[in-house]
């Protein structure tokens, strides 16, 4: 009786070449950052001095002005995302290929990914000569980051949607605006808000930001008690910014679950035009 044996595994070069590429970049990186990992010892107790530094004495009265800092905050990321969203969501439709040819969505979609390389942070020290240490130059700032995020996940949805609707509205001799209206609309717009909520929460991390380099909000109370030694303010105007973000963050993230559970239950049928 012959014994059969089973074939050998072939050998697979592209994953073996590309977990070796990725190994010796890795090891490369960690090289060039020239890190000390002899202060990796210390690390525990300059964490503990520093937070006794910031947490250990704090002034309940630096909390009004820190919480009122943190709202204008708030305040700024949110007028920067709907401005963000007042240009994204035209220019998302212009993008996508199944609503226009591909030369004017190819077009729009590089603005979109020149927008989005540019930091909010540089976008708000190039406005500042012009708008001032304001905190319009961060909204603007935000806004204008924002644009070419947003755009890219509206688009994205857009082109993922259901054709049926579009058929529907077709097959009654439906004009562009009206096949639009009920073909197009009602599949997006509910996860495009979700997008907008989504993008307002990470926009309020960029808004505390912004306070760093003058731009209004709680960065930049934050950074001038660093820059005095003020850990005390610091930590406090920390501990806002946590608690502010958890905060908004609960709630933008409940009304999104809202969004998508209810888009979700409900079937996009015909409407009669």
């Amino acid at each position: 009786m012959t014994n059969l044996s089973l074939p050998k595994k072939p050998v697979d070069y592209f994953r073996n070449i590309t977990t070796l590429a990725i190994v010796v970049a890795v090891v490369w990186s960690l090289i060039g950052l020239e890190i000390k990992w002899e202060r990796l010892i210390d690390l525990p107790a300059d964490l503990f001095l520093i937070g006794t530094l910031m947490f250990g004495n704090m002034n309940i009265e630096d909390f009004p002005n820190l919480a009122g800092a943190m709202w204008e905050s708030i305040s700024i990321a949110w007028v920067g995302t709907l401005i963000a969203a007042l240009f994204a969501i035209p220019l998302s439709f212009l993008a996508a290929e199944n609503l226009v040819g591909r030369p004017i969505a190819w077009i729009i979609r590089q603005v979109f990914n020149i927008l989005r390389a540019v930091p909010e942070v540089i976008l708000a020290i190039a406005l500042i000569p012009i708008f001032g240490l304001t905190p319009l130059t961060g909204v603007l700032a935000i806004g204008i980051g924002s644009i070419g995020t947003l755009g890219k996940l509206f688009y994205e949805v857009i082109e993922s949607i259901k054709k049926d609707p579009l058929e529907a509205a077709d097959a009654v001799g439906a004009n562009k605006l009206v096949r639009f209206r009920w073909g197009v609309l009602p599949q997006v717009m509910p996860e495009m808000t979700s997008f907008v909520l989504y993008r307002f929460e990470v926009n309020i991390r960029a808004s505390a930001v912004m306070g760093l380099i003058g731009a209004g909000g709680i960065g930049n109370d934050v950074a001038l008690a660093l820059r005095f030694k003020d850990w005390e303010v610091a930590g406090m105007g920390l501990l806002i910014v946590i608690g502010g973000t958890i905060l908004v963050d609960a709630i933008s993230g409940a009304a999104r679950k809202q969004i998508i559970r209810g888009t979700s239950a409900k079937n996009l049928t015909p409407v009669e035009v």
